[in-house]
């Protein structure tokens, strides 16, 4: 296939300059085997790159750095990654390897196996870790690991918190992988990664002016891309949700947006002022009709006097009650927008 992206884009977009030959092994898989995985769309492409750039350092690693530290001492017993229970050299055989870093004997074994099953003709990595780092399957591993945990339906969300999550376990370098999937975006719409471009492609969007890729450039960028691989198929979402959340320790909060507020007292203020000027009203009226008597007016002129004040006080009541129900209407809705 064809990739929508070219080398000189990434390179482009990249914060450093990393390996030529791990860069080549990437769009190389990409090109042989993202159609198989459905990564041949442009907006997954860019979430797919995007974290794969943010993993390798814009591409300057592709095996794991060897202290050994503490936490890599452990690995050689970890069973739960497949590793022997014994201290015999696992952790270092099947230590992290190719862009998104593979790691432990499990992970080996089952990526060979779904080569196999995919017909792809693999080495057997098991016995022979340091072949992962050959091509094609160097820049085949990522696209295991995109696929087997379904990373393109989130991709179609523009959701790049999920994604994260589902290759880090958590939110480390959240910020980061956002800002590369901001600046490939950006490449790829036809725009630099200045703040100057980012007004730009502001501008050209309708969006608020500041230079910064927030979560509502974000949206604007994956709708673009959207168009530009052929627009929308099921499941993809051309203008996702894009409320703006700050992360602090692995705890995502989220960040209220000021908003104005019908405070109670105001309410109660209504109330009171309606229920005073029902009073008056209320009160001059029985005072008109008594004075009314007193003056000796007719039968039929005091039923009628009688009949316009009960109108009146249903007016007044009923537009009273109104007045009260709308202010608590009102600030139900501001309070909870």
């Amino acid at each position: 296939m064809n990739l929508p992206i070219t080398a000189e884009q990434i390179r482009l977009a990249a914060k450093n300059r990393g390996s030529e030959a791990n860069l080549n092994s990437v769009l190389t898989s990409l090109d042989r085997y993202a159609a198989d995985v459905g990564l041949d769309r442009l907006h997954r492409i860019i979430h797919y790159l995007a974290q794969l750039m943010h993993e390798s350092g814009s591409f300057r690693w592709d095996q794991e750095i060897w202290g050994p530290t503490p936490a890599q001492q452990r690995y050689d017993t970890r069973s739960d990654l497949g590793n022997t229970p014994e201290k015999d050299g696992d952790g270092y055989k099947y230590r992290g390897r190719a862009g998104i870093q593979i790691t432990g004997k499990a992970n080996y074994e089952a990526f060979r196996d779904w080569c196999r099953e995919r017909g792809y003709n693999p080495p057997d990595f098991v016995k022979d870790p340091d072949a992962i780092n050959s091509d094609p399957w160097e820049g085949l591993v990522p696209i295991w690991y995109w696929t087997t945990r379904n990373l393109n339906k989130w991709a179609d969300q523009n959701d790049s918190e999920t994604i994260t999550r589902k290759i880090n376990g958590g939110k480390n370098g959240l910020a980061d992988r956002m800002d590369y999937y901001g600046r490939l975006a950006l490449v790829v719409c036809g725009y630099g990664v200045s703040s100057a471009e980012i007004e730009r492609f502001q501008r050209d969007h309708g969006l608020a002016v500041d230079g910064d890729v927030g979560p509502k450039t974000r949206a604007a960028l994956h709708t673009r891309l959207v168009e530009l691989g052929g627009g929308a198929g099921a499941g993809v979402r051309s203008a996702p949700v894009v409320e703006e959340t700050v992360v602090e320790k692995e705890v995502t909060v989220t960040v209220p947006v000021d908003r104005p507020v019908v405070p109670a007292k105001v309410e109660k203020e209504v109330r009171q002022k309606t229920n005073w000027v029902t009073g008056i009203f209320g009160t001059g009226g029985i005072a008109a009709t008594a004075l009314t008597w007193l003056a000796g007016m007719d039968r039929d002129s005091l039923i009628l006097m009688g009949v316009l004040f009960v109108i009146a006080m249903a007016v007044i009541l009923l537009g009273g009650e109104w007045i009260i129900r709308r202010v608590k209407a009102l600030r139900r809705e501001i309070e909870g927008a």
